[in-house]
């Protein structure tokens, strides 16, 4: 079974306080985007929020579960924990969710390469990773995040036993590498729907 977890809770701060996950591309909600993109790969998707409150927004959409940090204020490796707890899959695809262009065929490469590793990681270059575009072992990632001192997810993918998935083998399936398209701030939102015109 393959499982999704998409972390939602950030604070937004660099997108004027505005919830990304609602910004829209191409007429749809990324939010949207990223579950009609992982529905062709993954067997459950899981939200992971701050708090009930914000799994409220994401309660018309069907098809998900919405769960809520178990260690709140502890960023990306705290949702990542809570996510990876409620996944029932043996596989999980981990992703932001400001990432409107997720590529379904890239994900499937990600899970076909995992193999014996404990991750599978896009890497630009030993120091440009994609942590928040990766596929993980459950049970790798549970033994990790049961006691670990840092919350950098860096530190975290170099402890695990990983295979650093070339940019050039994803390229080969995505010319222009829109997978990784990642979205931060309104100006950004803008240049990508200027683009599209």
């Amino acid at each position: 079974m393959r499982s999704a977890v998409i972390l939602v809770g950030g604070e937004a701060r660099r997108a004027n306080g505005q919830e990304k996950y609602f910004f829209k591309y191409e007429g749809k909600t990324f939010i949207d985007r990223l579950i009609e993109s992982l529905t062709l790969v993954v067997d459950e998707i899981i939200l992971v929020a701050r708090d009930p409150e914000q799994c409220k927004r994401f309660s018309a959409i069907t098809g998900v579960r919405c769960i809520t940090d178990i260690r709140p204020g502890t960023g990306p490796i705290g949702g990542l924990h809570a996510g990876t707890l409620a996944a029932r899959g043996e596989v999980i695809f981990v992703s932001a969710c400001d990432m409107p262009c997720v590529d379904p065929q890239v994900i499937a490469h990600l899970f076909n390469r995992i193999d014996n590793y404990d991750a599978a990681i896009p890497s630009w270059n030993s120091e440009m990773l994609e942590p928040l575009h990766a596929v993980y072992r459950r049970t790798a990632l549970i033994g990790y995040l049961e006691d670990h001192a840092s919350l950098s997810l860096r530190t975290m993918v170099r402890g695990l036993n990983t295979l650093y998935v070339p940019i050039d083998e994803i390229r080969a399936i995505d010319h222009e590498l829109k997978t990784f398209t990642n979205i931060n701030k309104i100006e950004d939102l803008e240049r990508i729907n200027r683009v599209r015109k």
